[in-house]
């Protein structure tokens, strides 16, 4: 298998040991197909990070680790990788770890492999809960910056938080939902992935305290723990509207949304005003054929930034936190939606 890489390169890039590697590249028996498909996949990402890369620059090798669907993450996948060719002379290498749904104690083991093999850095997206600030202090302990995405942990030691103001965001989905209906009020069946997510909490937050203060003929209906994926958050959907018959409206805030309409077409149910958030691959389509009416965006490759430079900020000895740099939330529609990359 020709390659220009070191071999520990490879295994960091792959999440494998040198030796397992080396028996790869060397085609020793023994290996799995699944392992030597990984070391391919690694070393395409090698050259393709090479290729825009200046040889001068110095090299900061991060670990992007999210508990999120697969639209999600693709899209995040997509900005950060667009990002890293902009930061020169520092260059940036990117290992993601992926999963849909993650235990607690998946996630720390994770983050504790990850500080114990070495790192500049860590972006992460994962629940509020003691275990895993406890991970992110061991993490700050050693010397590695975390910072957080789209979702916060702010009594945790992470250094910075890359994302949108999700209250404000909740708070902009009630506006629109609120004028949408008027006086003829309904009830909104809003969706959370999981309440394990501080971002998810304050976007219903936001969103409860504006319907309750100016909305107040609005209902409000909630369905949680379906974790984004399309058969769990189908399912709450549908026992939701078997069980109440005012729903009229969706604020989706945890994803699955091809599910929930689905559930609502199973029921011969109208869908008034459906507010999403993310324009991933799943939104634009929905929003082109007019399933749902607006998808609050923010950018993620502003994220990307904001968290490539608050990393830098530890790796130049800068000062050991970073200001918030929030990036603005969009209301798009049919007739604004940006390009795709």
């Amino acid at each position: 298998m020709a390659h220009l890489f070191l071999v520990k390169d490879i295994a960091f890039q792959a999440g494998l040991s040198t030796a397992t590697v080396d028996r790869v590249l060397n085609g020793r028996p023994g290996v799995r197909r699944q392992t030597e498909m990984r070391v391919k996949a690694a070393i395409a990402e090698l050259e393709k990070q090479q290729a825009g890369a200046m040889g001068s620059g110095r090299v900061l090798a991060i670990d992007i680790v999210m508990e999120t669907p697969q639209r999600f993450s693709d899209a995040v996948r997509a900005a950060f990788e667009a990002e890293m060719a902009t930061f020169l002379p520092g260059v940036f290498r990117c290992r993601f770890h992926f999963a849909e749904v993650m235990k607690p104690a998946e996630l720390v083991q994770l983050l504790d492999r990850i500080r114990l093999r070495g790192t500049h850095g860590i972006v992460l997206k994962a629940p509020d809960v003691a275990e895993v600030a406890a991970a992110v202090a061991r993490a700050d302990a050693a010397g590695i910056p975390v910072v957080t995405l789209v979702t916060d942990l702010p009594n945790s030691a992470r250094i910075a938080y890359a994302g949108a103001d999700n209250r404000a965001a909740g708070e902009t989905a009630a506006y629109l939902i609120g004028e949408f209906l008027g006086t003829d009020g309904g009830k909104v069946l809003v969706t959370l992935s999981s309440g394990r997510f501080r971002g998810e909490e304050e976007r219903e937050i936001g969103f409860r305290r504006v319907i309750r203060a100016r909305y107040p003929a609005i209902g409000i209906t909630e369905i949680s723990e379906g974790h984004g994926t399309d058969a769990a958050t189908g399912t709450l959907a549908a026992a939701a509207l078997a069980a109440d018959p005012a729903i009229n409206a969706v604020y989706s805030i945890g994803g699955g949304n091809r599910a929930v309409l689905a559930a609502f077409d199973a029921a011969k149910r109208p869908v008034r005003v459906f507010v999403a958030h993310d324009l991933d691959a799943d939104n634009r389509a929905l929003l082109a054929a007019r399933r749902i009416g607006f998808v609050l965006h923010h950018d993620l490759r502003t994220d990307a930034r904001s968290a490539f430079r608050a990393i830098m900020s530890r790796a130049t000895a800068l000062p050991r936190t970073v200001p918030a740099s929030l990036s603005s939330v969009e209301i798009v529609t049919p007739y604004n939606m940006p390009a795709g990359d």
